[in-house]
Protein backbone atom coordinates (compact mmCIF):
# COMPACT_ATOMS: atom_id res chain seq x y z
CA UNK A 1 0.00 0.00 0.00
CA UNK A 2 0.97 2.97 -0.81
CA UNK A 3 1.23 6.46 1.75
CA UNK A 4 1.48 9.63 -0.11
CA UNK A 5 2.18 12.64 1.58
CA UNK A 6 0.04 15.35 1.41
CA UNK A 7 0.33 18.46 3.56
CA UNK A 8 -2.37 18.92 6.57
CA UNK A 9 -4.08 22.22 7.16
CA UNK A 10 -5.79 23.50 9.46
CA UNK A 11 -9.58 23.74 9.03
CA UNK A 12 -12.93 25.29 10.34
CA UNK A 13 -12.71 25.25 14.03
CA UNK A 14 -9.31 24.53 14.67
CA UNK A 15 -7.96 27.58 13.52
CA UNK A 16 -7.11 29.53 15.55
CA UNK A 17 -7.29 33.71 14.63
CA UNK A 18 -9.32 36.78 15.56
CA UNK A 19 -9.20 38.02 12.02
CA UNK A 20 -8.24 36.29 8.74
CA UNK A 21 -7.96 37.53 5.13
CA UNK A 22 -11.30 35.18 3.65
CA UNK A 23 -11.09 34.21 0.16
CA UNK A 24 -14.01 32.92 -1.61
CA UNK A 25 -14.75 29.87 -3.02
CA UNK A 26 -14.41 31.59 -7.02
CA UNK A 27 -10.76 33.15 -5.60
CA UNK A 28 -12.36 36.32 -4.99
CA UNK A 29 -10.95 38.40 -2.27
CA UNK A 30 -13.47 39.11 0.30
CA UNK A 31 -11.12 41.24 2.97
CA UNK A 32 -10.26 41.17 6.46
CA UNK A 33 -13.47 39.19 8.48
CA UNK A 34 -13.64 38.23 11.87
CA UNK A 35 -12.94 34.77 12.32
CA UNK A 36 -17.29 34.08 13.41
CA UNK A 37 -18.23 35.74 10.20
CA UNK A 38 -15.31 33.79 7.78
CA UNK A 39 -17.18 30.11 9.05
CA UNK A 40 -20.36 31.18 9.02
CA UNK A 41 -19.54 32.44 5.37
CA UNK A 42 -18.13 29.14 4.68
CA UNK A 43 -20.76 27.29 6.39
CA UNK A 44 -23.93 28.58 4.29
CA UNK A 45 -21.85 27.78 1.13
CA UNK A 46 -21.82 24.09 2.72
CA UNK A 47 -18.26 24.04 2.16
CA UNK A 48 -14.80 24.29 4.45
CA UNK A 49 -13.07 27.47 6.00
CA UNK A 50 -8.98 26.20 5.20
CA UNK A 51 -5.95 28.07 6.72
CA UNK A 52 -3.59 28.42 3.39
CA UNK A 53 -1.23 30.72 4.72
CA UNK A 54 -1.26 30.77 8.82
CA UNK A 55 2.32 32.95 8.84
CA UNK A 56 0.44 35.60 6.95
CA UNK A 57 -0.58 38.96 9.07
CA UNK A 58 -3.56 38.34 8.92
CA UNK A 59 -3.67 34.68 8.16
CA UNK A 60 -5.35 33.84 4.94
CA UNK A 61 -8.68 31.84 5.27
CA UNK A 62 -10.03 30.08 1.93
CA UNK A 63 -13.26 28.75 1.20
CA UNK A 64 -13.35 25.17 -0.68
CA UNK A 65 -14.35 22.00 -0.17
CA UNK A 66 -11.38 20.18 1.63
CA UNK A 67 -11.95 16.75 0.90
CA UNK A 68 -12.04 17.52 -2.92
CA UNK A 69 -8.83 19.48 -2.36
CA UNK A 70 -6.99 16.48 -0.41
CA UNK A 71 -8.40 14.15 -3.51
CA UNK A 72 -6.85 16.12 -6.01
CA UNK A 73 -3.49 16.87 -4.12
CA UNK A 74 -3.09 13.25 -4.12
CA UNK A 75 -3.82 12.19 -7.71
CA UNK A 76 -1.54 15.29 -8.34
CA UNK A 77 1.33 13.45 -6.34
CA UNK A 78 0.63 10.15 -8.02
CA UNK A 79 0.81 11.73 -11.61
CA UNK A 80 4.33 13.24 -10.48
CA UNK A 81 5.27 9.75 -9.05
CA UNK A 82 4.58 7.75 -12.24
CA UNK A 83 6.52 10.38 -14.51
CA UNK A 84 9.92 10.35 -12.01
CA UNK A 85 12.49 8.72 -13.77
CA UNK A 86 14.31 6.15 -10.47
CA UNK A 87 18.26 5.29 -11.52
CA UNK A 88 19.59 2.20 -10.25
CA UNK A 89 23.33 1.59 -9.84
CA UNK A 90 23.84 -2.22 -10.87
CA UNK A 91 27.37 -3.95 -10.13
CA UNK A 92 29.14 -6.13 -12.24
CA UNK A 93 32.13 -8.12 -10.93
CA UNK A 94 35.44 -8.73 -12.25
CA UNK A 95 38.50 -10.60 -11.53
CA UNK A 96 42.33 -9.77 -12.45
CA UNK A 97 43.02 -13.03 -14.36
CA UNK A 98 38.97 -12.76 -15.91
CA UNK A 99 38.22 -15.21 -19.03
CA UNK A 100 37.33 -14.15 -22.61
CA UNK A 101 34.06 -15.65 -22.14
CA UNK A 102 33.15 -14.79 -18.94
CA UNK A 103 34.81 -10.94 -19.81
CA UNK A 104 32.12 -11.04 -23.03
CA UNK A 105 29.15 -11.92 -21.03
CA UNK A 106 29.75 -9.11 -18.39
CA UNK A 107 30.31 -7.35 -21.37
CA UNK A 108 26.28 -7.93 -22.69
CA UNK A 109 25.01 -7.54 -18.99
CA UNK A 110 26.32 -4.07 -18.86
CA UNK A 111 24.60 -3.43 -22.22
CA UNK A 112 21.17 -4.47 -21.00
CA UNK A 113 21.47 -2.66 -17.95
CA UNK A 114 22.88 0.40 -19.77
CA UNK A 115 19.79 0.26 -22.03
CA UNK A 116 17.57 0.23 -19.06
CA UNK A 117 18.71 3.15 -18.35
CA UNK A 118 20.77 2.33 -14.62
CA UNK A 119 24.57 3.29 -14.18
CA UNK A 120 26.87 0.42 -13.32
CA UNK A 121 29.63 0.08 -11.00
CA UNK A 122 32.41 -2.26 -12.29
CA UNK A 123 34.87 -3.71 -9.59
CA UNK A 124 37.34 -5.91 -8.89
CA UNK A 125 38.76 -8.02 -5.59
CA UNK A 126 42.08 -8.61 -5.34
CA UNK A 127 43.15 -11.29 -3.14
CA UNK A 128 46.13 -12.59 -1.57
CA UNK A 129 48.82 -12.27 -3.77
CA UNK A 130 47.05 -10.22 -6.28
CA UNK A 131 47.41 -7.35 -4.59
CA UNK A 132 50.98 -8.01 -5.96
CA UNK A 133 49.85 -7.39 -9.59
CA UNK A 134 46.61 -4.55 -9.59
CA UNK A 135 48.07 -3.26 -12.96
CA UNK A 136 46.24 -6.60 -14.30
CA UNK A 137 42.84 -5.22 -12.50
CA UNK A 138 43.47 -1.35 -14.40
CA UNK A 139 44.51 -3.83 -17.78
CA UNK A 140 41.33 -5.91 -17.26
CA UNK A 141 39.42 -2.21 -16.21
CA UNK A 142 40.21 -0.28 -19.45
CA UNK A 143 39.59 -3.20 -21.68
CA UNK A 144 35.75 -3.73 -20.42
CA UNK A 145 35.85 0.10 -21.30
CA UNK A 146 37.05 -0.06 -24.42
CA UNK A 147 34.79 -2.87 -25.32
CA UNK A 148 31.40 -0.42 -24.31
CA UNK A 149 32.86 2.59 -25.34
CA UNK A 150 30.12 3.11 -28.45
CA UNK A 151 27.10 2.26 -25.28
CA UNK A 152 28.48 4.03 -22.28
CA UNK A 153 30.27 7.18 -20.60
CA UNK A 154 33.32 6.53 -17.76
CA UNK A 155 31.79 8.86 -15.27
CA UNK A 156 34.77 7.76 -12.98
CA UNK A 157 37.98 6.08 -13.75
CA UNK A 158 39.31 2.57 -12.53
CA UNK A 159 40.29 3.64 -9.24
CA UNK A 160 42.05 1.23 -6.67
CA UNK A 161 40.42 1.82 -2.86
CA UNK A 162 42.24 -1.05 -0.83
CA UNK A 163 41.51 -4.21 -2.20
CA UNK A 164 38.56 -2.72 -4.06
CA UNK A 165 38.94 -1.34 -7.92
CA UNK A 166 36.20 0.47 -9.18
CA UNK A 167 34.98 1.83 -12.53
CA UNK A 168 31.15 3.95 -12.50
CA UNK A 169 29.68 3.79 -16.29
CA UNK A 170 26.77 5.29 -17.41
CA UNK A 171 24.65 5.67 -20.49
CA UNK A 172 25.86 7.45 -23.20
CA UNK A 173 24.88 11.36 -23.66
CA UNK A 174 26.72 12.85 -26.81
CA UNK A 175 26.33 16.26 -27.49
CA UNK A 176 25.93 16.43 -31.18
Amino acid sequence: MEVFLIKELTINEDIRADEVRLISSTGEQLGVVKFGEALNAAFEEDMDLVLMSPDAKPPVCKIMDYGKYRFEQSKKEKEAKKKQNVIEIKEVRLSPSIEEHDINVRVKNTQKFLKQGNKVKVSIRFKGRQMAHTALGFDVMNDFAKRLEDDCVVESKPKLDGRNMMMMLSAETKKK
